[in-house]
């Protein structure tokens, strides 16, 4: 199945000059759906994952469903304030200015192999955040999976020194 071709682009969203990738073309569509999940599932083949942890928002639609199908436990990394119990944070750059990310603090532990989900792969600066706070804990980044990934940003530079997989490149 070419997933590709599933997601939509929405012009000038969310400010003009951008050309947007919806995901909710391939959420709504149950065979789409499926075969990322699958993909995404079989990227973790022989890693002895122990967790999955995925990035607010549309990383929890994806990691929660790889956790289940890897019979382990999923982990949500989210903007601040949103967690109720104590976290550790990181911030990162953006174009204008700063942004971070949080995790409760007893999330993982220095036994877990994480494996990191997100549904976009643009910058690198959220998710190289979120590798951070992994490593924080101790736990091992085994390896990082998006959905899409958008090359001319060069977000994977950021993330050299880890193993990452994109489902689709544009």
């Amino acid at each position: 199945m070419d997933l590709g071709s599933i997601v939509r682009d929405i012009p000038d969203f969310p400010k003009p000059g951008i050309l947007f990738k919806d995901i909710t073309t391939l959420l709504k569509n149950a065979q789409a759906l499926s075969e990322t999940i699958t993909l995404l599932t079989a990227s973790a083949e022989g890693l002895d994952i122990t967790m999955v942890a995925g990035i607010e928002s549309r990383g929890f639609i994806f990691g929660a469903a790889v956790a289940k199908e890897l019979d382990v436990g999923f982990v949500p990394i989210r903007k601040p304030g949103k967690l109720p119990a104590k976290t550790i944070s990181e911030s990162y750059e953006l174009e204008y200015g700063t942004d971070t990310v949080e995790m409760h603090a007893d999330a993982l532990s220095k036994k877990d192999r994480v494996l990191l989900i997100d549904d976009l792969l643009a910058t690198g600066g959220t998710m190289k955040a979120a590798v951070k706070l992994v490593e924080k804990t101790g736990a091992e980044v085994s390896r990082i999976v998006f959905v899409i990934e958008l090359t001319f940003l060069n977000g994977r530079d950021k993330l050299a020194d880890y193993d990452v997989i994109s489902l689709i490149s544009y």
